[in-house]
């Protein structure tokens, strides 16, 4: 009975487990696998319900944000992904968008000024379709701090590269 009771514990923890890890720049998970650019010493990890990849820069209020979706997504237009990266934002104002050319595909960047819960922000956005998987990126700032730690963000975007695996 021992024996069954151990098995049954060892199977559910690998039914539970996402199988995901952070090493070295490199996020892998079951469908992809890909390096993002290394972001400074100041930016901490943080966990961040449904994204791959969370940082903040403590006291600033500054936070950025990477997810990949290979499963479930349809094929929307770049576009209609950021929309859904706006969702739960209010009062969202476009202040640029323009398609960027990343990991060999063109992906769109847009900034915003948008509210959430009543406080104002920033938001630099980019979403790009590679290999059946959506990449989005988000860095959210308060407003007027966004632009000191832009080259950061910029550098995190310059060193992606993904490798689909499904």
């Amino acid at each position: 009975m021992s024996r069954m009771t151990l098995l049954l514990v060892l199977l559910a923890s690998l039914v539970g487990c996402r199988r995901v890890s952070f090493e070295d720049s490199v996020l892998s998970k079951p469908e992809v696998r890909y390096r993002v650019g290394e972001l400074p010493k100041h930016w901490r990890r943080v966990w961040l319900e449904d994204n791959d990849l969370a940082f903040a820069e403590e006291g600033t209020g500054r936070a950025v944000s990477i997810n990949a979706t290979c499963k479930g997504h349809d094929d929307p237009p770049l576009p209609v992904l950021t929309r859904h990266l706006l969702m739960g934002f209010t009062e969202r104002q476009e202040v640029s968008s323009h398609l960027i050319a990343m990991d060999g595909r063109e992906a769109l960047r847009s900034r915003y000024l948008a509210k959430m819960d009543g406080v104002p922000v920033e938001l630099e956005l980019v979403v790009l379709k590679k290999d059946n998987c959506v990449f989005d990126f988000s860095y959210v700032a308060p407003p007027g701090l966004a632009a000191e730690r832009m080259p950061d963000f910029d550098a995190l975007l310059a060193g992606f590269e993904s490798e689909h695996f499904g």
